[in-house]
Protein backbone atom coordinates (compact mmCIF):
# COMPACT_ATOMS: atom_id res chain seq x y z
CA UNK A 1 0.00 0.00 0.00
CA UNK A 2 2.85 2.43 0.80
CA UNK A 3 5.21 3.40 -2.00
CA UNK A 4 8.86 2.35 -1.97
CA UNK A 5 10.18 5.80 -2.88
CA UNK A 6 13.56 6.52 -4.33
CA UNK A 7 15.09 9.94 -3.83
CA UNK A 8 13.76 10.86 -7.27
CA UNK A 9 10.18 9.63 -6.74
CA UNK A 10 9.72 10.93 -3.19
CA UNK A 11 7.85 14.08 -2.31
CA UNK A 12 10.21 17.02 -2.87
CA UNK A 13 10.31 17.84 0.85
CA UNK A 14 11.65 14.34 1.66
CA UNK A 15 14.46 14.28 -0.87
CA UNK A 16 17.13 16.13 1.12
CA UNK A 17 16.68 13.89 4.18
CA UNK A 18 16.68 10.77 2.00
CA UNK A 19 19.83 11.81 0.15
CA UNK A 20 21.61 12.66 3.41
CA UNK A 21 20.61 9.31 4.91
CA UNK A 22 21.79 7.41 1.83
CA UNK A 23 25.09 9.29 1.88
CA UNK A 24 25.64 8.69 5.61
CA UNK A 25 24.78 4.97 5.46
CA UNK A 26 26.02 4.18 1.97
CA UNK A 27 22.56 2.97 0.96
CA UNK A 28 18.92 4.02 1.26
CA UNK A 29 17.09 1.81 3.75
CA UNK A 30 13.77 0.52 2.43
CA UNK A 31 11.96 1.90 5.48
CA UNK A 32 13.19 5.42 4.70
CA UNK A 33 11.75 5.04 1.21
CA UNK A 34 8.34 4.27 2.68
CA UNK A 35 8.47 6.86 5.47
CA UNK A 36 9.35 9.49 2.86
CA UNK A 37 5.66 9.59 1.95
CA UNK A 38 5.39 12.01 4.89
CA UNK A 39 8.23 14.54 4.77
CA UNK A 40 7.27 15.77 8.23
CA UNK A 41 7.40 12.34 9.82
CA UNK A 42 10.67 11.46 8.11
CA UNK A 43 12.32 14.74 9.05
CA UNK A 44 10.90 14.60 12.57
CA UNK A 45 12.18 11.10 13.22
CA UNK A 46 15.63 11.81 11.80
CA UNK A 47 15.96 14.97 13.89
CA UNK A 48 14.66 13.35 17.08
CA UNK A 49 16.89 10.31 16.70
CA UNK A 50 19.92 12.57 16.09
CA UNK A 51 18.99 14.55 19.20
CA UNK A 52 18.74 11.33 21.21
CA UNK A 53 22.17 10.26 19.93
CA UNK A 54 23.56 13.57 21.25
CA UNK A 55 22.25 13.11 24.80
CA UNK A 56 24.46 12.50 27.81
CA UNK A 57 23.38 8.85 27.96
CA UNK A 58 26.16 6.49 26.92
CA UNK A 59 25.66 4.55 23.65
CA UNK A 60 24.80 1.26 25.35
CA UNK A 61 22.21 2.95 27.57
CA UNK A 62 20.64 4.60 24.49
CA UNK A 63 20.50 1.29 22.66
CA UNK A 64 18.88 -0.28 25.73
CA UNK A 65 16.10 2.31 25.59
CA UNK A 66 15.70 1.81 21.84
CA UNK A 67 15.48 -1.99 22.04
CA UNK A 68 13.11 -1.74 25.01
CA UNK A 69 10.71 0.27 22.84
CA UNK A 70 11.35 -1.78 19.69
CA UNK A 71 10.58 -5.09 21.39
CA UNK A 72 7.63 -3.67 23.32
CA UNK A 73 6.13 -2.34 20.08
CA UNK A 74 7.14 -5.49 18.16
CA UNK A 75 9.01 -3.67 15.39
CA UNK A 76 10.99 -6.42 13.68
CA UNK A 77 12.94 -3.87 11.63
CA UNK A 78 14.01 -1.79 14.62
CA UNK A 79 15.04 -4.88 16.59
CA UNK A 80 17.18 -6.12 13.70
CA UNK A 81 18.69 -2.70 13.01
CA UNK A 82 19.62 -2.04 16.61
CA UNK A 83 20.87 -5.59 17.10
CA UNK A 84 23.25 -4.89 14.22
CA UNK A 85 24.29 -1.64 15.86
CA UNK A 86 24.91 -3.32 19.22
CA UNK A 87 26.95 -6.01 17.48
CA UNK A 88 29.05 -3.35 15.76
CA UNK A 89 29.52 -1.61 19.11
CA UNK A 90 30.90 -4.84 20.57
CA UNK A 91 28.07 -5.49 23.03
CA UNK A 92 28.18 -8.98 24.49
CA UNK A 93 25.96 -11.64 22.93
CA UNK A 94 24.32 -12.13 26.35
CA UNK A 95 23.39 -8.47 26.59
CA UNK A 96 22.02 -8.45 23.06
CA UNK A 97 19.98 -11.62 23.67
CA UNK A 98 18.57 -10.25 26.94
CA UNK A 99 17.55 -7.00 25.25
CA UNK A 100 15.91 -8.87 22.36
CA UNK A 101 14.00 -11.39 24.47
CA UNK A 102 13.34 -9.36 27.62
CA UNK A 103 15.54 -11.59 29.74
CA UNK A 104 17.56 -10.45 32.74
CA UNK A 105 20.52 -8.18 32.06
CA UNK A 106 23.84 -8.90 33.76
CA UNK A 107 24.61 -5.18 33.94
CA UNK A 108 22.57 -3.59 36.76
CA UNK A 109 22.91 -0.15 35.18
CA UNK A 110 21.37 -1.34 31.90
CA UNK A 111 18.67 -3.21 33.82
CA UNK A 112 17.86 0.03 35.66
CA UNK A 113 17.47 2.10 32.49
CA UNK A 114 15.36 -0.61 30.85
CA UNK A 115 13.09 -0.81 33.91
CA UNK A 116 12.85 2.98 34.07
CA UNK A 117 11.89 3.19 30.37
CA UNK A 118 9.20 0.54 30.92
CA UNK A 119 7.87 2.47 33.92
CA UNK A 120 7.74 5.72 31.94
CA UNK A 121 5.74 4.04 29.17
CA UNK A 122 3.46 1.95 31.38
CA UNK A 123 2.67 4.86 33.71
CA UNK A 124 2.45 7.48 30.95
CA UNK A 125 5.28 9.40 32.58
CA UNK A 126 3.78 9.37 36.08
CA UNK A 127 6.66 7.32 37.47
CA UNK A 128 6.52 6.62 41.19
CA UNK A 129 9.18 8.46 43.22
CA UNK A 130 10.68 5.10 44.25
CA UNK A 131 11.13 4.09 40.61
CA UNK A 132 12.86 7.38 39.82
CA UNK A 133 15.08 6.96 42.89
CA UNK A 134 15.99 3.42 41.80
CA UNK A 135 17.00 4.80 38.40
CA UNK A 136 19.05 7.62 39.97
CA UNK A 137 20.71 5.16 42.37
CA UNK A 138 22.47 3.57 39.38
CA UNK A 139 24.36 6.76 38.57
CA UNK A 140 21.80 8.29 36.23
CA UNK A 141 20.67 11.89 36.60
CA UNK A 142 17.37 13.72 36.35
CA UNK A 143 18.64 14.97 32.99
CA UNK A 144 19.06 11.35 31.92
CA UNK A 145 15.47 10.65 33.00
CA UNK A 146 14.23 13.28 30.57
CA UNK A 147 16.59 11.98 27.88
CA UNK A 148 14.95 8.57 28.27
CA UNK A 149 11.63 10.26 27.51
CA UNK A 150 13.18 11.74 24.34
CA UNK A 151 14.34 8.28 23.27
CA UNK A 152 10.95 6.77 23.99
CA UNK A 153 9.30 9.46 21.87
CA UNK A 154 11.69 9.12 18.94
CA UNK A 155 11.54 5.35 18.84
CA UNK A 156 7.82 5.09 19.48
CA UNK A 157 7.42 7.23 16.36
CA UNK A 158 9.81 4.99 14.45
CA UNK A 159 8.32 1.68 15.57
CA UNK A 160 4.73 2.71 14.94
CA UNK A 161 5.53 4.21 11.52
CA UNK A 162 7.60 1.18 10.46
CA UNK A 163 4.78 -1.15 11.43
CA UNK A 164 2.18 1.02 9.69
CA UNK A 165 4.09 1.07 6.40
CA UNK A 166 5.02 -2.63 6.74
CA UNK A 167 8.68 -1.69 6.42
CA UNK A 168 10.67 -4.53 4.89
CA UNK A 169 13.88 -5.86 6.36
CA UNK A 170 16.84 -4.80 4.23
CA UNK A 171 18.93 -7.75 3.06
CA UNK A 172 21.98 -6.74 5.11
CA UNK A 173 19.85 -6.96 8.28
CA UNK A 174 18.68 -10.54 7.69
CA UNK A 175 21.39 -12.04 9.95
CA UNK A 176 19.96 -9.91 12.78
CA UNK A 177 16.29 -10.76 12.16
CA UNK A 178 14.12 -11.11 15.21
CA UNK A 179 12.70 -14.64 15.15
CA UNK A 180 10.06 -13.85 17.78
CA UNK A 181 7.65 -12.63 15.14
CA UNK A 182 7.13 -13.21 11.47
CA UNK A 183 5.02 -11.87 8.65
CA UNK A 184 3.07 -8.65 8.66
CA UNK A 185 2.05 -9.18 12.29
CA UNK A 186 5.70 -8.47 13.15
CA UNK A 187 5.66 -5.15 11.43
Amino acid sequence: MFTDHSVESAPAASRRAMAATAERLGHLPAAIGRLAESPHLLDGFLKLSAMFEATTLDPLARETVILTIATRNECHLCVAMHTAKLTTMGASPGTIAALRDGGPLDDPRLAAIREFAVQVVERSGAVEPAALQAFLAHGYTTRNALEVVLGIGAYTMSTLANRLVDAPLDEWLEPFAWPGLSGSAAR
